[in-house]
């Protein structure tokens, strides 16, 4: 039977569900003081530990393209974030320190006291990666940040379709044109996985992470950070370059020793469009 970790999903909405399902069959599963329940991590394979935060209005299987190539010879740990996914709510007053301190006392209790970790996050998740790991002082190895938020102000504007109420193919279609407009750049990339992705999502959302995407609170915090910094954007993560300049400056402004790179050809889901080549460069991170 091939590995579900790095098997191939077929491309239909069945075969899709069938293929994440297996993939989070095949996760370790556990589980830290989150409110007045749990947060849910999962963890597949072996070695150096990778933290992957996903973004907002997401859950782990925001890098279900992703975890095969990184589990091979690491420890990969791919979270709910509080409030989303599997995992409880953030107990009041809801903000992005408070949900970094729920990570990063689960990050502690997850991984071996004296162990290293490099960390990934995503969009939102990078505000939260960008918090935990100025919390986390030298154990930090790096620290690489995509598509993130937590800069302050330019941010860009994007207006999605509605899909509460929305049913069969009618939902599919809001789906595809969310994931077109905010997400992913080729039409091509809106695969069943995606689609798949995307309504498991819809389903388990129940926290608001817009205003902390769009505060400044991780511009603040990358100065305090140890470690390598990275920062990944796609080339049609904004349709303004200049916006997309902007941002990157706001994020050199902030640490002038980040590595800058822009993703030809992907949009803001970059590590799911062009996951071989993130894949591969984030590999190369991982092993510098």
């Amino acid at each position: 039977m091939a590995n579900p970790i790095t098997a191939a999903p077929a491309d239909n909405a069945a075969a899709a569900r069938a293929w994440l399902e297996r993939l989070e069959r095949a996760a370790r599963r556990l589980e830290t003081p989150c409110g007045d329940g749990t947060m849910v991590w999962r963890g597949w394979g072996q070695g150096p530990a990778v933290l992957l935060l996903h973004g907002g209005a997401g859950s782990w299987r925001h890098w279900a393209r992703n975890l095969g190539a990184l589990a091979t010879d690491h420890t990969v740990l791919a979270p709910d974030l509080p409030g989303l996914g599997d995992s409880a709510q953030v107990p009041d007053p809801v903000g992005a320190e408070a949900i970094a301190d729920l990570v990063f006392r689960g990050l502690k209790e997850v991984l071996d006291p004296d162990a290293q970790v490099h960390i990934a996050g995503f969009s939102f998740g990078g505000v939260i990666a960008g918090l935990v790991a100025a919390k986390a002082g030298d154990r930090v190895r790096s620290l690489t940040l995509i598509g993130t938020g937590g800069l302050g102000p330019p941010n860009r504007s994007v207006e999605l379709v509605t899909v509460r109420h929305r049913t069969g193919d009618d939902r599919l279609a809001a789906h595809r044109e969310n994931l077109l407009r905010m997400m992913l750049a080729s039409p091509a990339c809106v695969d069943a996985l995606a689609l798949e992705i995307q309504e498991q999502h819809s389903n388990l959302t129940r926290l608001n992470s817009g205003s902390m995407w769009i505060s400044p609170v991780l511009h603040a915090a990358l100065p305090r950070v140890h470690g390598r910094v990275h920062a990944l954007w796609g080339e049609h993560e904004m349709d303004d370059q200049a916006l997309l300049a902007a941002r990157t400056g706001l994020l050199r402004e902030a640490r002038p020793d980040a590595a800058v790179a822009v993703i030809p050809g992907a949009g803001h889901w970059l590590f799911y469009e062009a996951a071989d080549l993130f894949n591969g460069k984030y590999r190369q991170i991982l092993a510098a």
